[in-house]
């Protein structure tokens, strides 16, 4: 194409050419590397910057979509959350929901279950008695084969610190297990992995054009070196929100399904309780809340399901989303939450896979892969959710397996991500091992280090015998040391990659440690 601007020509063909540095994109390029291919993956922006740093932040089963019949997705979500915590025990960790019950609730009957419930018993319209939710947790308890988290048990909510922060006329609920996550860094150990396994990660590098040319896949990029051009064997659509337009813009191809885009927005306010329990609170549209301890200090409300028009990465939570919120969580705790109580609010676009339902929250959360080719094949992943990208990565290497006979089979259910080479009780032992080794620590940041790096935490802390050896110190324990190391072994290259992806310390900082931080970062990144 005359008119075309050439860049450099990448001569040696890869396997599988990435597009989509979000968890799908950077977990199929983990196993995929682990299986011998050679990998390239591309990303627009920075590794987790849409979507994947936008979650409820929780590996979990997915309690209402039981309501739905999703039981398939159920399975296998419950059956991934203690691979997944093996796994990775640094970043994610047990965590236990408290679930009051309110026998008065009265809400929109929409999922299959509760109008069968209905039909057969019409008093029962529009409630969700106490047997139907011991039943459903009951499942959820049993579906996924658990063996390491605690069970289900019916908690008094009359008094106690359970009880504390809620409305008075809660008088008893149920407790269950599910798991939290720091999103965007297992997105980030992901890539690291893959890279270390021999894949290439270019994070900031757009795909501007993408054909078959001669039997193979002919990839153009514009990043920060400027064009480029490579060859692969197989093209991997994961952008997410984007993997429609990918297709219409840079394939020029019509999309083998539909997504649904579904904005879902949460709030974080100060910590407005003592204790480490979570809150699953049902409201009066079918929907549920979750209200989490997040960061030491606040508390994280969500989430909403609306419908998004604009594009994926303009999404923000709306006046009316942070209004919402408040008011769900303000229905069960004794006092209220006010827009003036928030803090911050974040929003991502889900890209849901457009099964026809009638509203975003009834829509589908499972995954859908489409193939196409018979040479130099395309695979397509539509929807998808945190808890189950390590099993979608494994279903997408099936599709393509025809394709590559020299590949290995599946590896990542008994391994581990960078730093996590340890079992998940240990991670309290390892942060006081810190601080008796690092006796300037606190507890407080000796946590956050092994919640953050595990192992290699002590990579980072090095020879230090006083936090100036550590360098600069931006605010929030947050020292020079540990952004070096963000931006040369994690692809940190702009102050929000640490502030809001890395890390959470835009919590925490001042706008002047944040201009000094954004000052270091732009005179070391490459």
């Amino acid at each position: 194409m005359s008119g075309r601007k050439r860049g450099r020509q990448m001569d040696d063909p890869v396997d599988l050419f990435i597009i989509g540095g979000g968890v799908n994109g950077a977990g199929i390029a983990r196993d995929a590397a682990g299986r011998g291919l050679s990998v390239r993956l591309a990303e627009q922006g920075d590794l987790a910057q849409a979507t994947s740093s936008a979650s409820t932040k929780l590996f979990h089963g997915g309690l209402r979509y039981l309501e739905y019949l999703e039981l398939r997705l159920v399975r296998e979500a419950l059956s991934e959350r203690e691979v997944l915590l093996a796994m990775m025990p640094h970043i994610s960790w047990p965590m236990r929901f408290v679930l009051p019950y309110d026998p008065a609730m009265r809400f929109d009957a929409t999922s299959p279950v509760s109008r069968l419930v209905g039909l057969a018993m019409p008093w029962l319209r529009g409630r969700r008695p106490a047997w139907q939710i011991r039943a459903g947790l009951f499942l959820y308890d049993h579906l996924g084969g658990r063996k390491l988290l605690p069970g289900t048990r019916r908690v008094d909510l009359s008094r106690g610190p359970l009880a504390q922060p809620l409305d008075p006329r809660f008088r008893f609920g149920w407790e269950y297990s599910d798991c939290w996550v720091q999103d965007a860094r297992l997105v980030v150990l992901n890539a690291r992995d893959a890279a270390a396994r021999g894949a290439v990660i270019e994070t900031r590098t757009r795909v501007t054009r993408a054909a078959r040319v001669e039997g193979l896949w002919q990839i153009e990029t514009e990043g920060p070196a400027g064009p480029a051009t490579h060859r692969a064997r197989a093209l991997v659509n994961a952008a997410g929100p984007w993997v429609e337009a990918v297709l219409r813009e840079a394939v020029g191809a019509e999309p083998p399904a539909r997504i649904r885009l579904v904005r879902g927005s949460h709030i974080v306010t100060r910590r407005l309780y003592d204790h480490d329990r979570c809150y699953f609170f049902q409201g009066a549209d079918g929907r549920i809340t979750f209200s989490i301890p997040f960061e030491e200090e606040f508390t994280l409300i969500g989430t909403t399901d609306q419908e998004h028009d604009g594009p994926p990465g303009a999404a923000i939570c709306s006046p009316d989303e942070v209004a919402y919120l408040c008011a769900a969580a303000s229905r069960y705790f004794r006092k209220p939450v006010t827009p003036e109580d928030v803090v911050w609010t974040y929003s991502g676009v889900r890209p849901l896979y457009d099964d026809g339902a009638s509203s975003a929250t009834a829509a589908t959360r499972d995954y859908v892969l489409k193939l196409e080719g018979e040479t130099a094949p395309i695979l397509d992943i539509f929807g998808g959710k945190i808890t189950t990208y390590r099993r979608l990565a494994e279903h997408a290497l099936e599709k393509l397996a025809p394709f590559f006979p020299q590949m290995r089979g599946p590896w990542t259910a008994g391994s581990t991500l960078p730093g996590g080479g340890f079992a998940p009780a240990e991670a309290p032992r390892l942060a006081e091992d810190l601080v008796r080794d690092y006796p300037f620590l606190t507890g407080p940041w000796a946590r956050r280090l092994i919640r953050a790096y595990g192992l290699e935490a002590r990579e980072i802390l090095g020879a230090a015998r006083r936090p100036e050896d550590l360098g600069e110190a931006f605010g929030a324990t947050l020292h020079a040391a540990e952004v070096n190391w963000l931006i040369a072994r994690e692809w940190a290259r702009a102050p929000e990659d640490i502030l809001w992806r890395r890390g959470k310390f835009g919590l925490h900082l001042t706008p002047d440690q944040v201009a000094r931080l954004a000052a270091h970062i732009a005179a070391h990144a490459p």
